[in-house]
């Protein structure tokens, strides 16, 4: 793990020990909600403050990961799932110092990957031998496969949500989908895009009551972040607005939500048979990322 820097904006936050690696799959509902520069300053803010983050973009057939950090990757996990290169070929490096997993944009047959073609995806992580803290997972949106499976293998799912009936419409979906159908029963929810400082805990409020009322979940709220025009400029300059604003509104939120993610339990154990790929990324440390180089 590199060393934390003087100037680290999360100096309060706990390094992690080696052990079992944090999996936290970002979703929602619908798309729009804004849940690709949620993973991409989620993953920003805890690798400035000393963890090594591996962002793996999960949105298979139309992958955004890569514009938003400035990347051009040679390969990506197309090129896995066709056998022409391992995973840890295809790993990059972010200018933010953050690893990426990139996944392809325009290929419609990763967009829908059969159940043996997906297995054999997450399979593949069973090949690195890198030292990781914190694995986050940006999936698509909806409740395609994909996602679902991507959820599944995950230790936290945070739901971004914004205030509009459609995005709480959706969300709502994705957690009944996920309760009823394959069991996961805790669910953290974010608002995005939110116009005052009561606006996010009244969109938390109205879809936790739904939730709590008709199925058998527990939603936490992660907090908001504010509608900040930095959040734009930084797409347009494809920067992470932590970097490119690091005194932003927008940035200040992303702080604390690592913060608060850097308190989220990891288990000792999978929590099911696709719980972080492979059981032996899971429980044990491994060499450093310095082949990734």
């Amino acid at each position: 793990m590199r060393p934390v820097d003087a100037r680290d904006p999360l100096p309060g936050l706990p390094r992690r020990l080696p052990g079992p690696v944090q999996v936290i799959a970002v979703s929602g509902g619908k798309g729009g909600v804004g849940k690709t520069s949620v993973a991409v300053n989620l993953a920003t803010a805890l690798g400035h403050a000393g963890r090594e983050v591996l962002l793996l973009d999960g949105d298979l057939g139309l992958a955004n990961v890569d514009v938003l950090l400035g990347l051009a990757p040679r390969y990506t996990l197309a090129h896995v799932l066709s056998g022409e290169r391992s995973l840890s070929e295809v790993i990059v490096r972010a200018p933010c110092g953050v690893q990426v997993a990139p996944a392809a944009s325009g290929v419609a047959r990763l967009a829908n990957l059969s159940p043996a073609e997906h297995a054999g995806l997450l399979q593949s992580f069973s090949s690195l031998g890198q030292r990781l803290d914190t694995l986050v997972i940006d999936t698509a949106a909806g409740i395609a496969d994909g996602v679902l499976r991507f959820a599944q293998a995950s230790q936290h799912l945070l739901i971004v949500v914004r205030d509009e009936p459609t995005s709480l419409t959706d969300a709502y979906a994705l957690i009944k989908v996920l309760s009823r159908e394959h069991g996961v029963r805790r669910f953290r929810v974010l608002a995005n895009m939110t116009r005052d400082a009561r606006q996010g805990a009244s969109v938390f409020a109205r879809l936790e009551r739904v939730a709590s009322r008709y199925l058998d979940v527990l939603l936490d709220y992660a907090g908001e972040v504010p509608e900040d025009p930095c959040m734009a400029r930084a797409v347009r300059l494809q920067r992470p607005v932590l970097e490119a604003f690091p005194d932003s509104p927008a940035s200040r939120a992303f702080r604390n939500l690592a913060r608060l993610a850097a308190t989220w339990s990891v288990p000792d154990g999978p929590r099911g048979h696709l719980e972080f790929f492979v059981e032996r990324l899971v429980r044990g440390p491994a060499p450093s990322l310095g082949a990734l180089q």
